[in-house]
């Protein structure tokens, strides 16, 4: 065991491994640094960027146990490593193995910053929190990914064979990962499915048996002194592929979070997101402070705004969407108050499959003026200024609109949109009173 042990501790500290695996670091936290305008504020989607990582991770961990395989051979030191007196298996686990654990050691190292830098900025009320699940099985990934590159290191005699490993990995995982169907894509280790998706219980572990075996297989195959062990881990590999294929896209069920609604009730109409984004909820109260103000008294409005999966109900508005973060939402803040209560105001007057109608478009443009003035709209104003008869006229129109809304009484002005709301919400274009 001492015999072992110390080349094993040798290779640890003093080798290519410390290496190989501060380059798995490097690259991932540089990846995911320039990414994270899309991940830090959830901790759903920094999950999934954690498992999209894999995608580079896995190949590059067989790189790096590819080149460690034919180290002997460039060295020109192959002939008396095999005159050592340790068997094959235990010469070849001696190299492998401190690679495998310090890339292993690397994926981890970049994942804790990225959970730490997520958490002052997670926007998930109760009952969400870092998604860990994956982490283990994924770094399991790259420790088995360096094990299958070491025996092509040792087979294959070309010092290009490193480098198109990493190409042929990247392919090969990248193709599966976003097929739309086939159930050979759950066998995928960098399979993607959206964040709103969290996996069973047991879809790590399979995960991990099925690569796992595959590694050791191929290891047992090319160092084991009796090779017909590699069936045990083969056999393993395939009950696992198996379980991962006939459970197709069973492997996934949809995060509860995400059918539950948590709401602001003390305005009107309410304020409503699913439980993944319920620490926004103040915000999106602030950002429509103005227009709930204005909407004081008036009747016929949705019942709320909501963020609802699959879509608003019939009483319902749906709230503009938050996601993908980095375009609303860029680590947990609100990136446009104003553009978000705009389109806000737009989900009160479009709900359902209402068709456009151009004889209501004045009232239309008055109420979102009115609702949710955008600065911009004075330099569109100017353009439609510029514009031929047509549009200058139309601009006239839609200036009169407003003006007209505007300068309305607070009782004529709620009994007005009252109508105007009545309108929309029956699909009524013709109806909505005119201005």
């Amino acid at each position: 065991m001492a015999a072992v042990r110390a080349p094993l501790l040798t290779e640890a500290r003093r080798g290519f491994a410390p290496w190989a695996g501060l380059a798995v670091l490097l690259t991932l936290g540089g990846m995911l640094a320039a990414t994270a305008d899309r991940w830090q504020g959830g901790w759903a989607e920094t999950a999934t960027e954690l498992h999209a990582a894999v995608l580079i991770a896995a190949p590059a961990a067989a790189a790096a146990g590819c080149w460690q395989g034919g180290r002997e051979r460039r060295r020109r030191t192959l002939e008396l490593w095999e005159t050592a007196v340790r068997p094959p298996l235990a010469r070849f686990l001696v190299s492998a193995l401190p690679t495998a654990l310090w890339v292993a050691a690397g994926y981890l190292a970049a994942a804790g910053p990225a959970l730490l830098a997520t958490w002052p900025y997670a926007l998930g009320g109760a009952g969400d929190g870092p998604r860990l699940a994956r982490l283990p099985a994924d770094a399991a990934v790259t420790a088995a990914a360096v094990l299958v590159g070491q025996v092509v290191g040792r087979v294959v005699p070309w010092r290009a064979a490193a480098p198109l490993l990493a190409v042929a990995g990247y392919v090969g995982l990248g193709v599966p990962a976003v097929a739309d169907s086939g159930s050979w894509r759950h066998l995928d280790p960098a399979f993607m499915v959206l964040d709103t998706s969290v996996p069973v219980w047991w879809l790590p572990v399979a995960m991990t048996v099925w690569t796992g075996g595959l590694a050791g297989a191929a290891v047992l195959a090319y160092a084991a002194r009796r090779r017909w062990t590699a069936v045990l881990p083969l056999a393993a590999a395939t009950a696992a592929a198996v379980l991962l294929t006939q459970a197709g896209d069973g492997l996934w069920r949809t995060d509860p979070l995400v059918r539950r609604q948590v709401c602001d009730t003390s305005v009107t109409p309410a304020v409503c997101v699913n439980a993944r984004y319920a620490g926004a909820l103040p915000q999106l109260t602030d950002a429509l402070s103005d227009v709930t103000g204005r909407l004081a008294g008036v009747r016929n409005l949705p019942v709320r705004w909501s963020d609802r999966w699959g879509g608003p109900r019939a009483d319902e508005a749906g709230l503009p969407s938050l996601t993908p973060l980095g375009w609303s939402f860029v680590r947990g803040r609100l990136t446009d108050p104003v553009m978000f209560a705009w389109q806000a105001v737009g989900a009160l007057q479009m709900r359902g499959d209402c068709p456009d109608d151009d004889a209501a478009y004045p009232a239309d443009d008055a109420v979102r003026n009115y609702l949710a003035p955008q600065p911009e709209q004075e330099h569109f104003d100017r353009l439609d200024a510029l514009g031929d008869t047509r549009q200058r006229a139309e601009l006239a129109e839609r200036r009169a609109a407003r003006a007209r809304l505007t300068g309305m009484g607070g009782a004529e002005r709620r009994a007005w949109l009252s109508a105007y709301f009545a309108a929309r919400a029956a699909c009524d274009a013709k109806g909505v009173p005119a201005l």
